[in-house]
């Protein structure tokens, strides 16, 4: 159960807030164009989502990426301070940037607000919903009581951009989205895409056993990739290197920082014996190159679900796909006996993004109160136009 709370300032609602296990989270009201943000029940994490450069109090986005990126750390930092938290505590980033060419000047500025010991981070270019945004934030903050350590890998350079390879929070590894680089030196590693998968994963795997896991720790991940045509080579590597449950995954297309780079992947590992894949409907476990969901303790990790009916099939436009996606979660979640209520994180991916607010309102209605971060981006299913991924906890 949670209960509402709504503030105003002349007669504009500012926010809302839920109260769920004790915890209270926030967010903001309108669609696709508004800051949101909430709390997980067992009050480990905050989750801070689709945050753009936007002015407080006001509908105006400052000129030109330095402002925009300041504007929004200064308004997840607003967000932190609110749970008693600050920068230092993000543990992990995605930054989605409408420009890739924006890197640098968006690097310069977001260095100055983690001088040291930055949250591990992806940054890909993306479809933004705002319009006039120039960069769109989403991170995950550890509370305070739970225990944080940079993982660097002996024999690994440190990353030359601000951000780590790994953060460890508690039993939970971050692990930054890594690409074709060479671990000695930091610098890319060119060849085809399954050459480039095999030195991503193998990246990965120095930052697992630096925090003393392995690959069959590994519980979520985020693919991004150049190029969609790369998918089914690409999927032939990262099978390789892990364990039947596979983690939950997401794949979809976007435009990576380094034209050099076909392949970006961003996963969360936790130590946990009790780590189990969940299918709905109690179906044999998975033998692909996900899992529909992997359940960890009270918490689960959903794969990124597509608009499929049963058939197999995605009909119907971005409405219907969405409607479909999510009651396909719906029966994921009643398998790990929990429901729309433990949700704590939504990622959605859609290809048009002027569908984005009927998207998000479809996605709101069914799991109010919680953080949404949507962006435009090309999936790997030629029929599919909309993606959603969640986390929910217990």
């Amino acid at each position: 159960m949670h209960r509402s709370v709504a503030a105003t300032c002349g007669g504009f609602l500012l926010a809302s807030a839920f109260v769920l296990g004790g915890r209270v989270g926030h967010r903001a009201s309108a669609p696709g164009v508004m800051d949101s943000w909430s709390v997980s029940p067992a009050g480990e994490f905050v989750y801070v989502s689709g945050v753009v450069g936007r002015r407080p109090g006001s509908q105006e986005l400052p000129d030109g990426i330095e402002a925009q990126v300041r504007q929004a750390l200064e308004n997840v930092r607003a967000v932190l301070r609110s749970e008693g938290l600050d920068l230092s505590h993000v543990v992990s980033s995605n930054v989605f940037l409408s420009d890739a060419r924006n890197f640098q000047a968006m690097n310069e500025v977001y260095r100055t607000y983690f001088p040291s010991d930055p949250p591990t981070r992806a940054t890909v270019e993306a479809d933004l919903p705002l319009p006039g945004a120039l960069v769109q934030l989403t991170m995950i903050a550890a509370r305070p009581e739970v225990s944080r350590r940079v993982i660097t890998p002996g024999g690994m350079q440190r990353p030359g951009l601000p951000y780590s390879w790994g953060i460890l929070a508690g039993n939970t590894l971050f692990i930054a989205g890594a690409t074709s680089r060479n671990p000695a030196t930091y610098q890319p590693e060119a060849g085809d895409v399954g050459t480039q998968t095999r030195r991503v994963m193998q990246n990965i795997g120095a930052v697992l056993e630096a925090a003393d896991m392995d690959y069959g720790d590994m519980v979520s991940c985020r693919v991004f990739l150049a190029d969609g045509r790369d998918f089914r080579a690409m999927n032939e590597v990262y099978s390789s290197f892990l364990p039947v449950p596979r983690p939950a995954r997401a794949t979809v297309r976007a435009r990576l920082m380094n034209p050099a780079f076909t392949t970006e992947i961003q996963c969360i590992a936790v130590k946990d014996p009790g780590r189990q894949a969940v299918v709905a409907g109690g179906g044999p476990p998975p033998t692909g190159p996900f899992s529909p969901a992997i359940q960890v303790g009270d918490r689960l990790f959903l794969a990124g679900m597509l608009g499929r009916g049963p058939d197999g099939y995605a009909p119907g436009d971005a409405r219907a796909q969405t409607r479909q996606a999510l009651e396909n979660i719906l029966q994921t979640l009643e398998a790990g006996r929990l429901s729309f209520d433990n949700v704590v994180d939504v990622a959605v991916w859609i290809t048009d993004i002027r569908t984005a607010r009927a998207v998000e309102q479809i996605v709101r209605e069914t799991v109010p109160d919680r953080p949404v971060t949507v962006v435009g981006s090309g999936l790997m299913s030629t029929a599919g136009l909309v993606e959603i991924m969640m986390t929910a906890e217990r």
